[in-house]
């Protein structure tokens, strides 16, 4: 049996464009916008389901997704970031900065509010896992954050394979992931994963 025929196809998309403020914020107006060029694209491919991170700009994002393709969405924690700004009461803008530069920097670092890097990753790849052996050969939407798709890739894939998607990946992983932004993993479940695509915005540029 061919593997890839049998393989469950994921289309990680990161949220659009949030509002710039601290907590559980929605999408600006852009993100709008780029939620629904990213809704039409994925709208004309055969999805079996959608599953979204419960931040509020993720689930917006999702939401026009599950128009597009008259699908319900279905929540994960695991899909969410690894620490948010105003998780940590108090903590000012500067300090949540400098608490995931030492997260990305550091990968077992767990800081004070969420999860260390590795551990973030670690949940994204479960999920893909668990839900590649529910869906074989199906294709499934799943609404993130640009750091956990890093976070994901980082624990997976050696630095030479994603080196080859973009130089310097490791120090530049910050920046890689614009939003709503598709990287395609295919899975066949028990950890096996193939990087098909890796943050495209072609369907952004229509």
């Amino acid at each position: 049996m061919n593997p890839i025929a049998t393989s469950t196809t994921f289309y990680l998309v990161r949220h659009g464009t949030k509002v710039r403020a601290i907590g559980d914020v929605p999408l600006s107006p852009e993100g709008v916008l780029e939620a629904r060029q990213t809704a039409r694209h994925l709208g004309r491919l055969p999805l079996a389901a959608i599953v979204s991170s419960p931040l509020r700009r993720a689930a917006d994002t999702a939401g026009y997704i599950a128009e597009a393709s008259g699908l319900p969405v279905h929540t994960d924690v695991r899909l969410r970031e690894r620490a948010n700004w105003g998780d940590l009461p108090g903590q000012t803008f500067e300090a949540f900065v400098r608490m995931w530069e030492r997260c990305t920097n550091d990968r077992d670092y767990v800081p004070p509010v969420g999860d260390s890097a590795r551990q973030a990753g670690d949940r994204l790849s479960s999920l893909l896992s668990e839900q590649a052996l529910q869906h074989p050969g199906q294709h499934l939407a799943l609404v993130t954050h640009g750091g956990l798709i890093t976070d994901f890739l980082l624990n997976t894939f050696p630095e030479s394979e994603l080196n080859r998607w973009h130089p310097s990946f490791v120090s530049r992983q910050s920046e890689l992931v614009p939003e709503c932004s598709i990287t395609t993993v295919l899975s066949s479940g028990h950890g096996r994963f193939v990087l098909t695509g890796f943050a495209s915005i072609q369907h952004l540029q229509k």
